[in-house]
């Protein structure tokens, strides 16, 4: 069993920035592929970026050259930075983390990130 707890949301204004984190705690593999997802109110839950155990990273287009992914696997901590924040970027945003080769998932409760235009 594997929980996730998200921090590091809030309200912020357009342009502003947030750093998210996502603490893991449990039985963690060395081969999982953590990320960040996120779903605005009556939209479907869209990726937003991902990072894997060897350090290769995916960016959805909306973010991209905004964000940037890490982590820390000595905290099983991932991290996700966020710039130039804009109002569309207002939504839920969960951890998500993914078992390599099963591909069995676990993800968080959420944490809100709103941006005031």
């Amino acid at each position: 069993q594997v929980q996730l707890a998200e921090s590091g949301g809030g309200l912020v204004q357009a342009g502003g920035s947030l750093r998210l984190s996502c603490e893991a705690s449990g039985s963690i593999s060395r081969f999982v592929v953590m990320g960040w997802y996120r779903q605005a109110p009556g939209k479907q839950r869209e990726l937003v970026a991902t990072i894997n155990s060897g350090g290769s990273t995916n960016y959805a287009n909306s973010v991209k050259s905004r964000s940037t992914i890490s982590r820390d696997i000595s905290k099983n901590t991932v991290y996700l930075q966020m710039n130039s924040l804009k109002p569309e970027d207002t939504a839920v945003y969960y951890c998500q983390v993914r078992r390599f080769f099963s591909g069995v998932e676990y993800w968080g409760q959420g944490t809100q990130v709103t941006v005031s235009s």
